[in-house]
């Protein structure tokens, strides 16, 4: 049996929900579960695995509106609900039918995670990466992070009694760098872009046996939120999966893990096994796995980042393989747009749904449109685009081109004027 320190310094048999082992991802190498990440026997990623046992949708159903009504899919202990976290998820989906018509679709939803604590899908992944972590016996919350990160991993912590340190390219918006620094927690800029940011978390991770960074020596447990997004989507559907998703890919573990949320809804009875395709989105200034895509390679080429989607900048992704993957098992593909179709993303998903996205989301919407005048999503076929932050995140993107259309007295008959009433 798996043991964890407890707050006494005695070992104690370890609660880890379903969660019974570690495998390698490309060989199959199976270790018990452990603060690991990468396998010694073959160097690949680890990921969790389960055994579910029987999960019902009357007893979701009947649980918190949050992340933790699917605990028994999840590697969280069984009490995870009764410690402080921040509770994320249950989130809207959105049945966009103006953006359709804009788009020239049937049928569009949006998965809006700007409804989350600190307003992006992160909150997810790391509430679940605390989880882990406290059975660990981990006393500090850590990260790298292209921003969004920052922000839920600062709140956590706050929210747990923890102490945080968080690392940051010393160019990422403000918005975010004053979102992670109202925690109070320990936020460190570093002199680089995230790609440097992560090799030095890699190395601090090695150097500091208490600090649980969510995404270096943890990263199996917390890459498993991200399912929840796909157990909220079928749930909210009906339990039932859509015909095709549009996820954004930045390390690729997202679009990864949404994947196998899907895949373990059917194999526990909970939706039917019908086929769906899974497409992934990047910003052409980071587009490694797009680039790999285009080309047929199963190999994907790190670049150094040059785009506005900050939080999609990581021009190493390290599930890059797996998004390529899952869009050719799904029959899905991966594209990539500029910074001008960005901006434009964001600005037809506010004007036609009200919804403010930060640049992630105008990479998402822009490669939807992208790829339906491809031909490429089929304009017949139900589609749900996955929203991952807020747009007051990067004010940035947008700023210098919206503002008041016109600057007039304070007259009734000068607004008339200006409307052409």
């Amino acid at each position: 049996m798996t043991a964890a320190l407890s707050s006494t310094g005695t070992r104690r048999a370890l609660d880890l929900g379903p969660a019974v082992e570690l495998v390698s991802k490309e060989e199959g190498h199976r270790q018990p579960l452990a603060p690991e990440f990468v396998s010694a026997e073959d160097f690949s990623p680890l990921e969790v695995a389960y055994d579910f046992g029987r999960v019902r949708r009357e007893d979701i159903e009947a649980g918190p509106k949050n992340i933790w009504r699917y605990k028994k899919l999840l590697p969280v202990p069984s009490t995870v609900e009764e410690t402080p976290n921040t509770e994320p998820g249950c989130t809207r989906l959105i049945r966009a039918d103006r953006l359709a018509r804009a788009l020239g679709v049937k049928r569009v939803w949006i998965k809006d995670d700007t409804g989350n604590p600190t307003h992006s899908f992160k909150d997810r992944v790391v509430a679940v990466a605390l989880a882990a972590a406290r059975e660990f016996g981990f006393d500090t919350l850590a990260c790298p992070s292209t921003g969004n990160l920052a922000n839920a991993v600062a709140a956590a912590a706050a929210r747990a009694g923890w102490r945080s340190v968080v690392l940051i390219p010393a160019s990422l918006e403000r918005a975010k760098v004053l979102t992670t620094a109202v925690y109070d927690g320990n936020l460190i800029a570093v002199d680089g872009n995230y790609d440097d940011v992560n090799r030095l978390a890699t190395q601090l991770a090695a150097e500091h046996e208490t600090w649980a960074f969510v995404n270096v020596n943890v990263r199996p447990y917390y890459s498993e939120g991200s399912k929840t997004l796909a157990f909220e989507i079928a749930e909210q559907l009906g339990w039932r999966r859509p015909e095709q998703i549009v996820v954004p890919v930045a390390s690729g573990s997202q679009l990864t893990k949404v994947d196998r949320g899907f895949r373990e809804l059917a194999q526990v009875g909970l939706v039917d096994d019908t086929p769906y395709k899974v497409f992934g989105a990047q910003a052409t200034g980071c587009s490694p796995v797009s680039t790999a895509f285009r080309h047929g390679h199963d190999v994907v080429q790190p670049v150094r980042p040059d785009t506005i989607a900050r939080s999609l900048a990581i021009g190493n992704p390290a599930d890059g393989p797996y998004v390529l993957d899952v869009v050719n098992r799904t029959g899905g593909a991966v594209e990539d747009v500029n910074d001008e179709e960005i901006v434009e993303g964001i600005r037809l998903l506010a004007r036609t749904e009200g919804v403010f996205a930060e640049t992630a989301g105008g990479v998402t919407v822009a490669t939807a449109k992208k790829l339906i005048e491809a031909g490429k999503i089929d304009p017949d076929a139900e589609t749900v685009l996955i929203i991952t932050g807020d747009g007051l995140k990067t004010l940035d993107a947008v700023e210098g081109r919206i503002g008041p259309r016109v600057t007039v007295a304070p007259s009734a008959d000068a607004v008339r004027e200006a409307l052409g009433d």
